[in-house]
């Protein structure tokens, strides 16, 4: 989990081939109407993220084990999708915004435009101490956050 250009695609993927776990992105449960809002400059509200929660903790109970990016960037939503899927673990992709920054600039191939990170690191609701999240420094090198997501997915994989 973690805003736009934390990394979570690209940590999933590495982490997929470390553990042969099928990797999936909650990008691809949004509805064509979220992806053109979010295109156009414009933050999705609840309103428009409750469908998308319940299709993504759909997947979630009916893919697992899976490894799936997504944002999940506010507790209710987590919360949701625990629900939903309740064997779901969560790793927060922590990055600074000057990283965040220069990585949504480098990208030419998603819908997400820089404009909106603003608004996702104002939504995103950092895991309080009473809540399972395992926080990771983003910062580090792709094959230490995909060993550190494959330690953690072992005992579903086993």
């Amino acid at each position: 989990m973690g805003v736009s250009a934390s990394g979570k695609t690209t940590i999933g993927l590495a982490a997929s081939a470390l553990t042969g776990v099928t990797f999936l992105d909650a990008d691809d449960q949004h509805p064509p109407a979220n992806v053109a809002k979010m295109a156009a400059g414009i933050a999705l509200d609840d309103a428009d993220r409750a469908p998308w929660l319940d299709a993504v903790g759909a997947v979630l109970r009916d893919e697992r084990p899976c490894i799936m990016a997504c944002s999940a960037l506010r507790r209710s939503y987590r919360d949701r999708l625990r629900e939903l899927a309740p064997l779901t673990e969560f790793v927060l992709l922590n990055l600074p915004r000057r990283e965040l920054e220069r990585r949504i600039a480098a990208r030419t191939d998603h819908f997400m435009p820089p404009g909106l990170l603003d608004s996702q690191l104002a939504t995103l609701e950092h895991p309080d101490a009473d809540e399972e999240v395992v926080v990771l420094d983003a910062t580090r090198s792709i094959d230490e956050l995909a060993a550190a997501v494959a330690a953690i997915l072992a005992p579903q994989v086993d």
